[in-house]
């Protein structure tokens, strides 16, 4: 599809009625018990099973793709002297702009931030004691800068310890607005991956929360290879698509990493990679445009500032290769710079008539009316997600960041 005809999309034929009480508002005990509504368009096959049943339903030769990424306690209650209560949600690193390299300083850093009641916020230093797992106590600063408000400087008094280790002891755990609660003590743990190890994220890949460590040593003994890359999901996960057409929305941009390990593991599987969550998807397909358009970015020293990005409309400009020869090509610029990793960030907006180059089979939560992840599941399924979505409406499955999970085939 031309570019002009991608843009021009109704985004009203992607709205469904979701009542409130569909929405879960915490997971099931068990993560392996939830519902998960399967659908292969091949053989137009709809049907109704539990999320233990993975192992069953994938062959022995697939490619598992996870997103590893960690959410941090990215929301912060400061408090001035007038009592008022001003948030701080950590959205993304400034200074040091690499995500390791800030959770892991010591003394001071910079984050992009949104700010709530932030008329309240003057020109003070608003201060926070912090008490540390050890027992000692610390304060941590936050400085608005003068030229721009939503760049906060953090301070913290003592150098014993790092941003990352603050942030867990003064920090909540962001969990998505639509829940309609504040973040309680079993989110802690339950919205995170149990996989997860790279810290980033202000929101989970949701779709990984209903795997356990059994059922992923249930996978791996079956013989499935498991890879994972990891995308920091950003808050802009959360945005809907505004106005009537895609033509003016404006995709968030996150980073990326993907490991040589894994573009190998790509190859070792062709056209059979299943992908859990659309973060992974977004990385995944990432990687054509990354090399179709970007390879002569990719460096050897790479800076969160400038690093190779692909823009939300690169896949409709009308540009194609084989698929995995672009891989062997991103392989070779790896091998020729020495890396073992590949850092990027991707705007990647995939929405009807994206063509799919990795992605043969997705496990995936059921997502808001009228959202780009919505947009996504029609670029995968075709218009058959009204069927799935009215199905699972009627069949009493549990919707969005806690709920219930499909795992679907693409259309080809």
């Amino acid at each position: 599809m031309p570019i002009e005809a991608a843009k021009s999309i109704d985004l009203e034929a992607y709205n469904y009625p979701l009542p409130e009480e569909k929405i879960a508002k915490y997971p099931l005990e068990d993560r392996t018990s939830c519902k998960l509504l399967c659908y292969d368009p091949q053989e137009n096959k709809l049907s109704d099973t539990y999320f233990s049943e993975v192992p069953a339903l994938l062959s022995s030769d697939c490619l598992l793709l996870r997103n590893n990424s960690r959410v941090i306690h990215a929301r912060i209650i400061m408090q001035r002297e007038t009592g008022a209560k001003v948030e701080i949600f950590c959205l993304s690193p400034a200074t040091p702009s690499s995500y390791d390299k800030n959770l892991s300083s010591r003394g001071k850093v910079s984050w992009h931030c949104l700010v709530g009641n932030s008329k309240k916020w003057k020109e003070e230093t608003l201060e926070k004691e912090v008490t540390m797992p050890n027992g000692r106590k610390i304060v941590l600063s936050a400085i608005r800068d003068k030229e721009d408000p939503f760049l906060i400087h953090f301070h913290f008094s003592s150098s014993d310890y790092s941003f990352g280790e603050v942030l867990d002891q003064v920090g909540s755990l962001p969990i998505p607005p639509y829940l309609g609660r504040s973040t309680e003590k079993s989110d802690l743990t339950d919205y995170q991956t149990t996989y997860a190890t790279s810290e980033g994220s202000v929101a989970a890949p949701t779709a990984g929360l209903h795997f356990t460590q059994d059922l992923t040593e249930e996978l791996r003994h079956k013989g499935l290879e498991i890879a994972d890359v990891t995308l920091h999901v950003g808050a802009g996960t959360f945005l809907p698509v505004k106005g009537d057409d895609v033509a003016s929305h404006i995709m968030h941009s996150e980073v990326c990493h993907v490991n040589r390990t894994t573009i190998e593991a790509l190859l070792r599987h062709k056209g059979n990679t299943v992908a859990v969550g659309t973060t992974s998807v977004r990385t995944l397909e990432s990687l054509y445009y990354l090399a179709l358009n970007h390879l002569h970015e990719i460096t050897d020293n790479p800076s969160e500032e400038q690093l190779p990005h692909i823009d939300q409309w690169e896949p409709y400009q009308g540009e194609t290769e084989d698929s995995y020869m672009l891989l062997e090509k991103l392989l070779e610029r790896m091998h020729e710079l020495h890396l073992e990793t590949l850092f990027f960030s991707t705007a990647l907006f995939i929405i009807p008539s994206y063509t799919f180059h990795y992605t043969s089979r997705l496990i995936t939560n059921f997502h808001q009316p009228k959202s780009t992840l919505l947009l996504m599941i029609s670029a995968f399924v075709g218009e058959a997600w009204k069927e799935l979505y009215k199905h699972a409406l009627e069949s009493g499955y549990r919707f969005l960041s806690y709920g219930d999970a499909c795992l679907l085939t693409i259309k080809k």
